[in-house]
């Protein structure tokens, strides 16, 4: 059986993340490297976890958040297609069990939010962690004076949060943003389609979306 440590170590979705990273950088994107992967990876796992999915949904959900923007070498554009199929040559090679492979490669075909959308538990992990991981340190430059409506949503985000209320059937993110940088409004005008993916995803989990941005409820 196929495991997340077998992928974390894998050379080759290892060079795939890193030449995806910098091709974004090329392209001034945030920060699409390791830090993010495992970070989605881990958030993925955990909401699964909290809600009382099985361990192997869990291991499952690690992997395609640990794997889901290997698509970025090819092209930004159709990342989640792409990626998905690379997926899938990769674990073919890695004697993952076919049904197994169908779910992540799921999981990481839709998690874009202009032609994806959850199918299944761990779709819907993987787009929750992936949607609501915004930080400052995701922002390349320090120049601010360059920073495009991406960049100062991004590095408003003085930190973001995720939390799992199971007997609620409650998921919230939880936000602090720097409002000298970024305003709420200006968070919603860039983020509002992927906000409105996140509360889909959350109802595959049997739960409500909601968001609060400095301690004040907006969603």
């Amino acid at each position: 059986m196929l495991m997340f440590k077998e992928i974390q170590e894998n050379e080759e979705i290892r060079a795939y993340i890193e030449k995806g990273n910098a091709n974004l950088g090329v392209m001034g994107f945030t920060e699409h490297y390791l830090a993010h992967a495992t970070k989605v990876s881990h958030t993925a796992s955990q909401i699964l976890e909290k809600l009382g999915y099985t361990q192997r949904e869990m291991e499952l959900a690690r992997i395609a958040g640990y794997m889901h923007d290997i698509g970025n070498c090819i092209n930004r554009n159709d990342h989640a297609h792409n990626g998905g199929l690379m997926a899938m040559q990769i674990l073919r090679d890695l004697h993952m069990a076919p049904k197994e492979i169908a779910i992540v490669v799921a999981a990481i075909g839709n998690h874009d939010e202009k032609t994806g959308t959850a199918v299944d538990p761990v779709s819907a992990a993987l787009i929750l962690a992936d949607k609501c991981d915004v930080r400052r340190s995701r922002v390349r430059g320090r120049d601010r004076s360059q920073f495009d409506i991406h960049d100062r949503v991004n590095y408003a985000a003085v930190s973001s949060s995720l939390s799992v209320d199971k007997e609620a059937k409650m998921i919230t993110m939880d936000i602090e943003l720097d409002d000298e940088i970024c305003s709420v409004m200006d968070y919603f005008e860039i983020f509002l389609e992927r906000m409105l993916m996140c509360r889909r995803a959350a109802e595959m989990l049997g739960c409500s979306f909601g968001m609060r941005a400095n301690g004040r409820r907006v969603m």
